[in-house]
C-alpha cells in the first residue's frame, strides 16, 4: 500500500507568512511517516508550502505518484487549504482514500466532514497508531467501527468511534522521517536555514483559556527520557549536517529534573549546537538556565501573555508578574536572549491594561516581543466565551492568524484592539536602544523588513 502526506499549499499573503514565520517542517507529518516505515509501508511527504506548490502542481505529482491513502494535516488557519487539497486529491487520484488529521479536526470533526465532502477519514488527536490500525483495517477490508480515534462517512451518514487513548511511552515513537522532506526549503524570518525542530514532551496540565494544545495532546504530561532526545538531537546533528535546533515543547520545563538531563546530555557528548526552548515563567530556576546556556541554549521564550495582573487571572495563566520579572532576569544573567508574546483583546480587557502589557515588554529586559491578538481557537474555553457572548466578528478561519484581531470584546472594537497591537510593536521595536543594540548585534538588516511586514499587515485590518 503506497501512501502520501501532504502538507497544504498555503493561500496565504506573503506578508502573513513573513510575519507568522510559517516555514518550519511538518513535525507530524514527518512522525505519521516515521511509523508507517517502520511497519514497513511505501510512504513520501510533499510539503507543498515549502516547495511553493500551486494546487494544480500537486494535483500533477499526486497523478504520477498515484497513492491508495492521500493524507493531509491542518491547522485551523489552513483548513480551507487543506480541504481544497483533499478535493485535489479526489481529482487526479479519484480511488485512493483521503484522510485528515490535526487540531482543527480533531476540535470540530463533524463539521469538518460535513464542509469537505470528499474527505474519507479524520483522524481524532494523536495519529501515530491511529494511522497503523486505519490502513491494516482497509487493507483487511475490517469494518471501521473497530478503529479507535476516528470519524468516517458509512451508509451516508457519519459516524465517530471512541477516543484513542494517548500514547503512553513516547519513546517506542520512531524519530521524525526528516530524510521525506525538503530540509533544504525551510527559512527563519526570509531566509534560508536548516532548523531541526523536536517535540521532547506532549500534553499540557495547565488551563490557560486560549490554549487548544491539551485537547490534541490531553492534559497529562507525557515526556521521553533524556537519552531518547539526546539521540534524536545527535541523529540532526549528524545524518542531517543541521546545527539549530529548537525545541517545541509547550511546556519543556515542566519536569525541570528532565529537563536539566536533558542538557547535561547534550554536554556530555560534546554536540556543538545552538538551541532554543520555552518555558512558563513559574517553571524555570536559574541553575536550569545556566546549564540550558552552557549545553547550547542561546534563547528561551516565556509565554507572559499580559502586564496586567487582573488580566492573566482571567486567562487562567497561574502565574505572576513578579516570577516574569525574575525568568527574565535570571535569563539575561546568564547571557541568554528572552523572548516574551502576549495577547491583546482578552475579554475584560481596556486601554490601560493594554498599556500595562507595553510598558511591562520595554521595561522588564526582554530582547524581542510578540504581540498577538486573542484567537478563539475551536475546542478552547475562549472559544465557547465568544460564541456564547457574541463576539466573533468571522467565522472565515483562514483568519485565525493571530495577527489580525477577529475578535472584538465588550471593551475594545476590532479597530481599536487592531490599532493597539501596531502601537505595541512601534513602541517596542522603533526605541533607539533597541535599534542600536540590533545594529550591533549586526541583525538590522534582516529585522527591519519583517517589523515593517508586520506594521503594514496590521494596517491593512
Amino acid at each position: 500500500m503506497k501512501i502520501t502526506l501532504i502538507h497544504p499549499p498555503s493561500s496565504m499573503d506573503i506578508e502573513t507568512i513573513s510575519v507568522l514565520g510559517l516555514r518550519a517542517p511538518p513535525l507530524g507529518l514527518a512522525y505519521i511517516a516515521a511509523v508507517l516505515e517502520k511497519e514497513g509501508y511505501d510512504v513520501d511527504i510533499i510539503d507543498a508550502t515549502a516547495l511553493g506548490l500551486s494546487f494544480k502542481e500537486l494535483g500533477n505529482e499526486l497523478k504520477k505518484r498515484n497513492p491508495d491513502v492521500i493524507g493531509v494535516t491542518s491547522i485551523t488557519p489552513t483548513i480551507y487549504d487543506a480541504m481544497k487539497t483533499i478535493d485535489i486529491a479526489k481529482e487526479y487520484c479519484p480511488n485512493a482514500i483521503t484522510v485528515m488529521g490535526g487540531c482543527h479536526i480533531t476540535a470540530l470533526p463533524e463539521e469538518t466532514l460535513l464542509e469537505c465532502p470528499n474527505l474519507d477519514i479524520g483522524v481524532i488527536g494523536e495519529g501515530e497508531a491511529t494511522i497503523i490500525d486505519l490502513l491494516k483495517a482497509i487493507e483487511n477490508k475490517k469494518d471501521l467501527s473497530e478503529v479507535d480515534g476516528i470519524i468516517y462517512r458509512k451508509d451516508g451518514k457519519i459516524k465517530r468511534n471512541k477516543p484513542r487513548k494517548l500514547i503512553e511511552n513516547l519513546n517506542e515513537i520512531p524519530f521524525p522521517a526528516r530524510h521525506l522532506l525538503p530540509l533544504d526549503r525551510y527559512t527563519v524570518l526570509g531566509e534560508r536555514v536548516k532548523l531541526g525542530n523536536i517535540l521532547t514532551s506532549r500534553g499540557c496540565p495547565f488551563n490557560c483559556i486560549f490554549c487548544s494544545s491539551s485537547q490534541f495532546y490531553g492534559r497529562k504530561f507525557r515526556a521521553r527520557s533524556p537519552k531518547n532526545v539526546v539521540d534524536e538531537i545527535e541523529e540532526v546533528v549528524n545524518k542531517y549536517k543541521i546545527k539549530s535546533i529548537e525545541i517545541v515543547d509547550d511546556n519543556f520545563t515542566v519536569d525541570k529534573k528532565r529537563a536539566w538531563e536533558i542538557a547535561k546530555e547534550i554536554i556530555d557528548r560534546k554536540l556543538d549546537i545552538w538551541w532554543a526552548c520555552g518555558s512558563r515563567v513559574d517553571l524555570i530556576t536559574k541553575e536550569l538556565l545556566q546549564i540550558f546556556k552552557k549545553a547550547g541554549c542561546g534563547v528561551i521564550y516565556y509565554g507572559i501573555e499580559s502586564g496586567s495582573e487582573r488580566i492573566l487571572k482571567i486567562l487562567k495563566k497561574g502565574i505572576s508578574l513578579e516570577q516574569a520579572k525574575r525568568a527574565i532576569k535570571w535569563a539575561k544573567e546568564v547571557g541568554m536572549e528572552v523572548v516574551g508574546s502576549f495577547i491583546i483583546g482578552t475579554p475584560g480587557e481596556t486601554k490601560e491594561d493594554v498599556m500595562k502589557t507595553i510598558r511591562f515588554a520595554i521595561d522588564s529586559g526582554l530582547d524581542f516581543a510578540q504581540f498577538t491578538t486573542m484567537t478563539p481557537y475551536p475546542g478552547t474555553e475562549i472559544y465557547e466565551i465568544a460564541k456564547r457572548e457574541n463576539l466573533l466578528v468571522t467565522k472565515d478561519w483562514s483568519k485565525f492568524t493571530t495577527i489580525k484581531p477577529i475578535m472584538r470584546t465588550k471593551e475594545l472594537s476590532i479597530e481599536e484592539i487592531s490599532s493597539l497591537i501596531s502601537f505595541a510593536y512601534r513602541k517596542f521595536y522603533l526605541r533607539a536602544s533597541f535599534i542600536f543594540r540590533q545594529i550591533i548585534k549586526g541583525r538590522f538588516k534582516w529585522l527591519l523588513p519583517v517589523v515593517k511586514s508586520g506594521l503594514k499587515l496590521l494596517k491593512k485590518s
